[in-house]
C-alpha cells in the first residue's frame, strides 16, 4: 500500500479520494509548518500533497527515500526546490488550470473596481458622505483590454471582455494565429499592446523574460491614463516605476492583487485613491479549493497507482488512458536499456531510440526516458523515468530520438543504439503477447525473452561452441532455462541470449572466454 502525507490544509474531499484508491494517507497541515518534523517523517511517504505553507527543500528531499511524487494544489511551486526533486527522481505537479476561472473572475473583478472606483465610493458613502461627483468612472465598453500572456487565464479574461464589448489585444509569444481566431483577440506585438491598451492585464508567469515586464520604459509608452491590472504574479510590474507613472498621470490606476515582496503588510502604494489592493485572493474560492485539492489527489494516485503523469514540471505527460497501453512498451524500452546499460564500456556519450510501426502514434517521451534510465541506473544509483534525461544531460549525452512509421517483421519495434568513447551497440525489440522480446542484435536477428538471469554470448559460428558451453555451464551447476541462437552475422558470428536458473559469476563468464569460439560473454540481470 502507498502512503501519501497530506501536510497543508487540502480538505476532507482530497482524503477521501486517496482512501478511497487504497492509499493510506496522513493528513496534519501541521506538518507544513515544521520543517525539522517534516524532515523527519517524509522518509516514510510515497507522495507528499502540499499548498504554499510547506517548504519542499533540497534538505526535505535528502531525506525523502521513498517519495515518488510531491503535488502542488495550485499552480504556484516556488516553494519546491524541483532540481532537487528531479535530481532524485521526484516527480513534481501541480494544478495549473484547477483556480483558472476564479482567478480570471477576480481580474475581471478588480479592473471594474479600478474602472468605477468601487472600493474608494463604498468607503466614502459608508462614512456618511456623499460625493457623487467625486467618482467618475471609466466607461469599459468599446475600450481597448491590452493582455500581456494568453494562455489558460489570459483566454478566460478575454472571453469575458468581449462579453462586456471590448476590443482585446493579446501579448503572448505562444499565441498561435489560429488560436487568436478561435478566441477572437488580435495578436500584438508588446510596443504595440502598450500604444492602444485602455487596460492592461497580466497573466504570464514570473521568470526572467518577465520580470518588471511594465518598468519605466514600458510605462511610458502606454496611453495616457492607463489603468493596470496584476492578479498573476508580484514583480511582473516595477512598483517603483508604477508609483512614479501614478504620481505623473502617465498611468491612471492599478488593481493589485499580487507584490513583488509578500505579505505586503506596507507598501508605497496603499493608501492612495488611484490603486485598488487585495491580498493575493486571485483563487480565494470555496470551488478553487476544493477544485485543486481534487484534482491533486487524482492526480496523486493516478501517478502511484496506474503511472499516469499529469501536469508535471519536471517529466513528460501521460495520461490515464494513455498508461495502460504505454505500460508494456515502456518496460520494453527498459528492458532494452538494462541490456544496454550491462554490455557497453565506459561512460555513455551517445543515445538514440528509434520507434517503429504502431508504437508511433503513441506518447514517445516515457518511453524515451525509460530506455534512458535503463542505460545509465547500470553507471549511476538513483536514476528513473523522472531524472534520466536531466541526468544525461548533465553528462553531455547526445539524445536522439525517431520514428519510422511501418515495421518490417513486427507490428511495432523499439530500436536503441548507444554509444560510447569506445563503442557502439544497437538492440531491437518487440512485443510479443505483451512481453518484452529481444528480436535484433547488431545485424543478426533472433527471438528471445528477458530473463532475471541471463548470458549474452557472441561467437565464431563454428562447430564445437555450444557444447562447450554448456559443459561449463554444467560443471558450474547452473541449469540452462532457455536458450536463444541468432546467426548470420555479416562477420560469421553467432549471437545466443541464454537463460539460466542461477545467476553466471564473473568466474564461470572468463571460462566462457576461454573457448577459441568464444568473442564476448556477458552476464545479465534483469
Amino acid at each position: 500500500m502507498y502512503r501519501v502525507l497530506i501536510s497543508d490544509k487540502l480538505g476532507d474531499d482530497a482524503v477521501r479520494i486517496l482512501e478511497g484508491r487504497n492509499i493510506e494517507v496522513t493528513f496534519d497541515p501541521a506538518i507544513g509548518k515544521d520543517p525539522a518534523r517534516l524532515m523527519e517523517v517524509i522518509g516514510d511517504f510515497d507522495g507528499l500533497a502540499i499548498r504554499s505553507a510547506t517548504k519542499v527543500t533540497a534538505d526535505v528531499i535528502s531525506k525523502a527515500k521513498n517519495l515518488k511524487v510531491v503535488g502542488r494544489a495550485g499552480i504556484g511551486v516556488d516553494n519546491i526546490d524541483i532540481p532537487a526533486a528531479t535530481a532524485s527522481g521526484i516527480a513534481v505537479m501541480n494544478t495549473p488550470f484547477g483556480n483558472s476561472v476564479t482567478t480570471a473572475e477576480h481580474a475581471i473583478a478588480m479592473m471594474f473596481a479600478l474602472a468605477r472606483q468601487i472600493p474608494q465610493a463604498n468607503e466614502s458613502t459608508q462614512a456618511g458622505k456623499w460625493e457623487k461627483s467625486r467618482f467618475m468612472g471609466l466607461e469599459l465598453y468599446g475600450k481597448t483590454l491590452g493582455l500581456i500572456g494568453c494562455g489558460n487565464i489570459g483566454s478566460i479574461v478575454a472571453d469575458r471582455a468581449r462579453g462586456l464589448r471590448m476590443k482585446v489585444v493579446a501579448f503572448d509569444p505562444y499565441l498561435t494565429p489560429e488560436r487568436a481566431v478561435e478566441l477572437g483577440v488580435e495578436s500584438v506585438d508588446l510596443e504595440t499592446l502598450l500604444k492602444r491598451a485602455d487596460v492592461i492585464t497580466l497573466h504570464t508567469p514570473l521568470t526572467d523574460g518577465t520580470r518588471n515586464i511594465l518598468n519605466d520604459e514600458a510605462l511610458a509608452k502606454t496611453k495616457k491614463g492607463v489603468r493596470i491590472v496584476n492578479c498573476a504574479r508580484g514583480g511582473l510590474v516595477d512598483e517603483d516605476a508604477l508609483y512614479a507613472a501614478l504620481e505623473s498621470g502617465q498611468v491612471g490606476g492599478a488593481a493589485l492583487d499580487v507584490f513583488a515582496t509578500e505579505p505586503a503588510t506596507e507598501h508605497k502604494l496603499f493608501g492612495r485613491d488611484d490603486v485598488v489592493c487585495t491580498p493575493h485572493l486571485g483563487a480565494s474560492t470555496n470551488e478553487a479549493q476544493e477544485n485543486v485539492a481534487i484534482q491533486i489527489a487524482e492526480q496523486i494516485a493516478d501517478y502511484l497507482l496506474v503511472g499516469a503523469v499529469s501536469n508535471a514540471l519536471n517529466m513528460a505527460s501521460v495520461t490515464a488512458e494513455e498508461a495502460p497501453r504505454l505500460k508494456p512498451y515502456i518496460s520494453l524500452a527498459e528492458h532494452l536499456g538494462t541490456l544496454a546499460g550491462q554490455v557497453i564500456k565506459g561512460p555513455l556519450t551517445g543515445f538514440e531510440i528509434n520507434l517503429a510501426g504502431k508504437v508511433c502514434d503513441l506518447n514517445a517521451a516515457p518511453m524515451t526516458a525509460a530506455a534512458l534510465a535503463g542505460v545509465m541506473r547500470e553507471q549511476l544509483e538513483g536514476v528513473n523515468l523522472v531524472n534520466a534525461e536531466a541526468v544525461a544531460e548533465e553528462r553531455g549525452v547526445k539524445i536522439t530520438q525517431s520514428t519510422t512509421h511501418s515495421s518490417a517483421h513486427f507490428d511495432s519495434t523499439i530500436s536503441l543504439t548507444v554509444k560510447t568513447a569506445e563503442d557502439e551497440r544497437t538492440y531491437v525489440g518487440a512485443l510479443f503477447g505483451g512481453e518484452p522480446r529481444l528480436v535484433r542484435v547488431g545485424d543478426i536477428r533472433l527471438e528471445g525473452s528477458f530473463s532475471k538471469n541471463m548470458l549474452l554470448l557472441r561467437n565464431n559460428d563454428k562447430p564445437g561452441f555450444i557444447g562447450a558451453l554448456g559443459n561449463i555451464l554444467s560443471d558450474a551447476g547452473i541449469n540452462i532455462a532457455t536458450f536463444h541462437l541468432g546467426r548470420g552475422g555479416a562477420d560469421g558470428t553467432a549471437i545466443a541470449l541464454v537463460a539460466t536458473d542461477e545467476p553466471v559469476s564473473d568466474e564461470v563468464v572468463k571460462k566462457i572466454l576461454t573457448l577459441p569460439q568464444a568473442l564476448s560473454a556477458y552476464a545479465l540481470h534483469f
